[in-house]
């Protein structure tokens, strides 16, 4: 006969077995469920992640573009002034800033070791010419006992030898005097045209050489008394593109603007150019005449020049922010139907500074991704935001 006792006991541990057994299942289960959503919210993020916000644009066709270009004032003809005597800076009759004329006195320069070498060049020539004055009496003499056959001819020739000798002695003395008369008048630098002093690069009492040193030191470089810049008329040249060489013509008209002066321009036209293309640059040199009557521009501002120009109408044109340059060379990225990026290889036609032609490659219902990231590879997904959202980097 069984112990009720006992048979009681056994049930009671056989349901609490039974219940820790499902607690500990439950709690099993439950630690499954939260570790798969946790790790299907880490793969949900990660895909999110790795697509790219972007934006895009649309290819436009031909019409009028513009092209700029960058460049520096000149003006028709700027000129540093050197010393072309050795010397001290005496006096200085001009500063940076000053209008001066052609032929105006600008610097005078005290010369003391020329003024020695004129006068003992003047005395060597003296002596010369008595000496060549008694050589010629002399001969004269001896051509009258050669007439009358006193004399033997050679001694007579020797003496109209001699008379030569010193008559060309003299004109090399004389030729040296006015050589040194000639530097000497170089004391007075002038203006060879005129214009405007924009920079002095002496002192009074600076040490100058013909040369262009400075304090008796020459570095290699000539140092100038003054920088003249002529007045009048401006000129601007440009390094234009191989693609835009065939439109600038002489006559080709632009308009140059300048970054402190908004809102305003200034009329050019093409002057000239250089006929032929840099191989290095792979540009032409292009001058063009700037129209500043109220003389507001300066020589050396650094201007935009501005060329209207006409593509075809089934040229399609893109910003230079959709540019990708990789080893296979010149791509765009488009943003395809299935949310992809599609990168494209283009050939590129006239560059207009903001835009570019694009000649093959591309469609006009191409929707093209603005500044595309560097690390953009062809097929990753990315989403296309509106243009009033900011891309993610």
């Amino acid at each position: 006969m069984s112990d009720p006792t006992h048979a009681g006991t056994a049930a009671t541990g056989r349901r609490l077995l039974t219940v820790t057994a499902l607690a500990a299942a439950a709690a099993v289960a439950f630690g499954l469920v939260s570790r798969h959503n946790a790790f299907a919210a880490v793969q949900k993020r990660s895909i999110d992640a790795a697509v790219i916000n972007v934006s895009t644009t649309l290819p436009s066709r031909g019409g009028t573009g513009v092209l700029v270009l960058p460049g520096t004032l000149e003006t028709d003809n700027e000129s540093g002034l050197y010393a072309r005597v050795q010397g001290f800076v005496k006096k200085l009759h001009a500063d940076i800033g000053q209008q001066v004329k052609a032929g105006q006195l600008l610097a005078e320069i005290d010369t003391p070791e020329l003024d020695e070498q004129i006068r003992q060049a003047e005395a060597d020539l003296a002596n010369s010419r008595a000496t060549e004055e008694l050589a010629r009496a002399t001969a004269a003499r001896w051509q009258q006992l050669l007439d009358q056959k006193l004399v033997a001819r050679q001694t007579a020739e020797e003496k109209f030898a001699d008379a030569m000798v010193r008559k060309a002695a003299v004109d090399a003395q004389s030729a040296n005097v006015a050589r040194l008369r000639q530097l000497q008048s170089f004391r007075r630098v002038t203006a060879p045209f005129a214009g405007t002093i924009t920079a002095r690069g002496v002192n009074v009492g600076q040490l100058v050489t013909a040369a262009g040193a400075v304090n008796g030191a020459s570095s290699g470089t000539a140092s100038s008394l003054y920088r003249i810049s002529s007045a009048g008329a401006l000129r601007l040249f440009l390094a234009v593109p191989q693609a835009q060489a065939g439109m600038m013509k002489p006559g080709t008209t632009a308009k140059v603007s300048v970054p402190e002066q908004p809102g305003k321009s200034y009329s050019a036209h093409v002057v000239r150019n250089s006929g032929s293309i840099d191989p290095v640059s792979r540009s032409l040199r292009v001058e063009l005449a700037v129209d500043d009557a109220s003389g507001s521009l300066l020589p050396g501002a650094y201007v935009q020049a501005a060329f209207e120009i006409t593509a075809a109408a089934d040229v399609l044109r893109l910003p230079v922010s959709t540019l990708i340059f990789r080893g296979k060379g010149t791509m765009v990225a488009v943003a395809t139907a299935d949310n992809t990026a599609s990168l494209r290889k283009v050939q590129l036609g006239r560059d207009f500074g903001t835009e570019f032609e694009v000649v093959d490659g591309l469609s006009a219902n191409d929707a093209v991704i603005l500044n595309p990231p560097d690390s953009l590879v062809d097929g990753q997904a990315v989403k296309v935001v509106s243009p009033e959202q900011k891309p993610a980097s």
